[in-house]
């Protein structure tokens, strides 16, 4: 196939061609991100679906239409919020047993596993008759999830680099002056799908009455692309040698790479793979002292990220929507301007987040969106009561331009800095157990906000966005005073360049150069393995 690229790996650049194989690869990797936002998009339009209710939760539907007790509590249901997030809880048990898959069986088959979950999913979700089985159906939708995270380096390690997930590939392989705009790709394309699942949705709702069967199903064509993909590449070089298949290893390096001359990476990976295994008790390592800047960070950012409220409003836009009056057609129209407003605010985050800097976007995204929470809150704490929902043509549109213009404050900021920020400083030791602890914080605390959120909305009413807003400056806050800036500076320089600078945490730096490893007997010019 025409065309060729260089791989580096500790300053050496090595021959490689774009074969067949990386072409399927980054597709996998595109539609793993496309499929999760599927995900997240749907489940908000379907259950604003009056055929969906009356299927599934006949109560619902009567509060919806009959009961005037209460606008702010027409969808305040356990059983509705678990449909949505079921799947976050169920990815979130799915991961501890997705690494084990990982480790013995290699990335390859940790993915077909991951491709099963989903399509029996989809088949679930598709032809469920009951509550029982719309909730295993998500369920098995989130062990899809579980399974794909841990195995989500396998297409794109295949470019390169001993590492465990995209976000920490990204960050170590990527040129540090575009480290930040590399990373927040893969976000993207998780923004594309939620906008794809707001316009299946939009269509589906004029079909009648089985047109929530079709919006649920549709998420079989990218995870069928997804185990179709799974079966017609290789398991990755990295993931054999791992395992001690060392010439096997070398064998697919040379399908993939398209070239003899693969024996410089093939060291590196060697190489990497050893200094990996060396790391004892990764975990341990994470709660020691010098790793505790990290780490707090880290697992902030992920809790923060969940308070400011987007995913309330990803997962719910619809349904909030019509809560405020919006006859479906306008609610689920209004829920396509906003997933369209996220997609391309997340560009302007690739552009200009190693331009600008991580502080500068989460600190002004925290102004954009305390203040349009504060306005939504005024509007909906005057406009719209218990016994009245009609706001009226033009309070409508201004309800949704703020919703949009606090979409658009998280996507170039909370949203891809929330992952791009704990991938690029962690250290070494602790960078494979810090992103996992990363991930499965995050799981938690959308499962929290996806099971609590309506409930919310019902008891506090408008003051939820007052709520949200709370929270925005509480994070705020920590970002100014805490939050160091780590653009343009190269992963295996943060100690010395981030946190022994910083006015608080370089407390807690002391001996933290004995324990920093480095790969190739310590070399090092800006990427780590």
């Amino acid at each position: 196939m025409a065309g060729g690229f260089s791989v580096s790996g500790s300053g050496v650049e090595f021959e490689a061609k774009i074969t067949p194989i990386v072409i399927i690869s980054c597709i996998m990797a595109a539609t793993g991100g496309l499929m999760f936002g599927y995900d997240v998009g749907i489940s908000g339009g379907v259950t604003s679906m009056d055929d969906f209710l009356r299927e599934f939760f006949p109560t619902v539907l009567k509060k919806k239409h009959e009961d005037r007790e209460s606008n702010y509590c027409k969808y305040d249901n356990q059983g509705l919020q678990l449909f949505t997030s079921s799947l976050y809880l169920a990815g979130l048990t799915a991961t501890f047993f997705a690494s084990y898959t990982t480790r013995r069986l290699g990335r390859r088959l940790t993915m077909l596993i991951a491709g099963v979950f989903f399509i029996v999913g989809v088949i679930f979700n598709g032809a469920a008759q009951n509550l029982a089985m719309l909730i295993v159906g998500r369920i098995l939708l989130g062990c899809g999830v579980g399974f794909a995270n841990q195995a989500s380096n396998f297409p794109i390690i295949l470019l390169g680099e001993y590492v465990q997930a995209v976000p920490l590939f990204l960050s170590e392989i990527a040129p540090t002056r575009i480290r930040g705009g590399l990373n927040i790709l893969f976000q993207l394309n998780v923004t594309i799908g939620i906008l794809f699942a707001n316009l299946v949705n939009y269509g589906t709702a004029k079909i009648h009455p089985w047109g929530w069967r079709l919006s649920l199903s549709l998420a079989g064509i990218p995870a069928a692309l997804l185990t179709l993909g799974a079966l017609f590449v290789v398991d990755t070089p990295n993931s054999l040698i791992e395992r001690g298949r060392l010439e096997e290893g070398k064998a697919v390096l040379r399908k993939i790479r398209g070239t003899d001359n693969v024996e410089p990476e093939f060291n590196e990976i060697v190489e990497a793979s050893r200094v990996a295994q060396e790391v004892k008790h990764p975990f341990r390592n994470l709660l020691q002292r010098r790793n505790r800047p990290q780490l707090v960070i880290a697992v902030l950012l992920q809790i923060f990220q969940q308070f400011t409220g987007i995913n309330a409003i990803m997962f719910y836009a619809p349904v909030l929507f019509n809560t405020l009056g919006f006859k479906t057609d306008a609610s689920l129209y209004s829920a396509v301007i906003t997933g369209a407003v996220n997609v391309l605010s997340t560009l302007v985050s690739v552009y200009s987040v190693d331009r600008v800097g991580r502080r500068m976007l989460l600190l002004e995204a925290g102004v954009q969106m305390f203040l349009s929470q504060v306005a939504i809150a005024i509007v909906l704490g005057i406009k719209v009561t218990d016994r009245s929902d009609n706001l009226g043509h033009g309070w409508a549109i201004m309800v949704v331009v703020m919703v949009c213009t606090f979409v658009s404050s998280f996507a170039w900021s909370w949203g891809p800095l929330g992952w791009l920020i704990p991938s690029e400083t962690f250290p070494l030791e602790t960078r494979s157990a810090g992103q996992s602890v990363t991930v499965c914080v995050n799981l938690l605390f959308t499962f929290v906000i996806a099971q609590a959120f309506l409930s919310m909305l019902c008891h506090l009413k408008y003051a939820i966005f007052a709520f949200f807003s709370a929270w925005v400056v509480v994070m705020s806050l920590f970002v100014l005073f805490f939050l160091p800036e780590t653009k343009n500076i190269p992963i295996e320089e943060m100690t010395e360049r981030v946190w022994k600078q910083h006015w608080f945490w370089k407390r807690f730096m002391d001996g933290a150069d004995k324990h920093h490893l480095v790969p190739n007997g310590g070399k090092s010019n800006g990427a780590t393995v």
